[in-house]
């Protein structure tokens, strides 16, 4: 069921996409078809809640038990579209009679626990965010027999294990997933969804970092950075597509020297004053390590070599076997001193550059002064 003008489609950054609903909106599902059975003394196969977002859903029950007692229940979740590492995942809820009226929400394997403050929950709470427990407790209420009470205790199994590919280790959140969602419904993730995420990350880390940041694009910056230049993890944050977006939080929150690590396919875009570099939004890789190469002498069929390369890498042995000096240095300076004029010359910036084959290719001065002084922080 769902209101007037509600479609689980959108359009999302020229995209059709289709949404899903949340890990807080399997939890509420859960949580009442748990309790109705075990006051009811009948299985449900299928649970209708109310939204948040004003939505009435109806949801299957994925699994069910009753006797000895109590009564349980499961919902697989649907993330619809958006890429998220939870999608799939059960969420189960086991209720059990309890003395006292009214309804109490515990939760038990594979949920995470708050260990850091700045998340609007206390230190040690279940990582249960105030609208989903407000949605589960309605739920559960809505259909808890009159005078009664319910212990329900939520679950997410093999949660801890998917929390690693999460935010939450990072945000304080340890042992599991948390249960999200302010409308009940998950959007396709926007630029801006993302940008938020990473944004909080740094936000809560600040204090921690001595004033110093490593920001990486993904996975592979990152395993630059702790493997290769031995830096504290404490100081890595990633910054997707977003390095103008992260340039400013890191100045927002009073970090005032950043190392960006990244691959030359990337991090050159920054060198042309490209601070959103997704290749759908700024493909500008041979323009812009066209434009270095012909500064530092390249031939002709060089370049022409060049634009007719399809990935980085194969642009990068190029001008490797072209002898180009330290052209690779000179970008690595110039990725620096813009973004450097990007924050007004408030921060100091250091960029050092990698490839896929071999791994760091070249620092500059600022990012070798700053490696060599944290490296032995790690």
């Amino acid at each position: 069921m769902q209101p007037d003008g509600f479609s689980w489609d959108t359009v999302k950054e020229g995209q059709q996409l289709r949404k899903g609903f949340t890990t807080g909106t399997c939890a509420a599902a859960a949580a009442a078809g748990a309790t109705l059975m075990l006051f009811s003394g009948q299985k449900v196969n299928r649970v209708e809640i109310q939204l948040p977002a004003g939505l009435t859903l109806e949801l299957p029950m994925d699994g069910t038990y009753l006797g000895n007692g109590e009564a349980g229940c499961s919902v697989k979740k649907d993330a619809g579209d958006d890429p998220d590492v939870t999608d799939g995942v059960e969420v189960k809820a086991r209720a059990v009679p309890r003395e006292e009226p009214g309804v109490e929400i515990t939760s038990g394997e594979g949920i995470g626990r708050v260990t850091l403050p700045g998340l609007g929950l206390e230190v040690g709470e279940p990582a249960i965010n105030p609208t989903p427990r407000r949605m589960i407790v309605r739920e559960t209420e809505n259909v808890l027999p009159p005078g009664k009470g319910v212990l329900v205790e939520l679950s997410i199994p093999g949660g801890e294990e998917l929390a690693q590919k999460t935010f939450n280790p990072r945000l304080g959140i340890k042992g599991g997933l948390s249960l999200l969602g302010s409308t009940g419904l998950v959007e396709p993730m926007s630029n801006r969804a993302m940008q938020e995420s990473l944004g909080l990350e740094i936000k809560m880390h600040a204090p921690d970092c001595g004033g110093f940041a490593v920001l990486v694009p993904g996975n592979y910056g990152k395993e630059v950075a702790l493997g290769q230049l031995e830096l504290p993890e404490r100081n890595v944050f990633r910054m997707s597509n977003y390095p103008g977006f992260m340039l400013d939080r890191c100045l927002e929150n009073n970090i005032k020297r950043i190392m960006l690590v990244g691959h030359v396919g990337k991090l050159c875009k920054v060198a042309a004053g490209i601070f959103q570099t997704h290749s759908r939004s700024a493909d500008g890789r041979f323009e812009v390590l066209a434009a270095y190469a012909a500064l530092f002498g390249a031939s002709r069929a060089t370049l022409l070599k060049l634009q007719e390369s399809v990935t980085s890498e194969e642009m990068i042995e190029i001008l490797e076997k072209a002898s180009l000096g330290d052209m690779f240095s000179y970008l690595a300076e110039r990725i620096s001193s813009r973004a450097e004029e990007y924050l007004g010359q408030e921060v100091e910036v250091g960029t050092c550059l990698f490839t896929l084959g071999r791994g760091v290719l070249t620092m500059d001065t600022s990012a070798k002064k700053m490696w060599e002084e944290w490296s032995c922080h790690a």
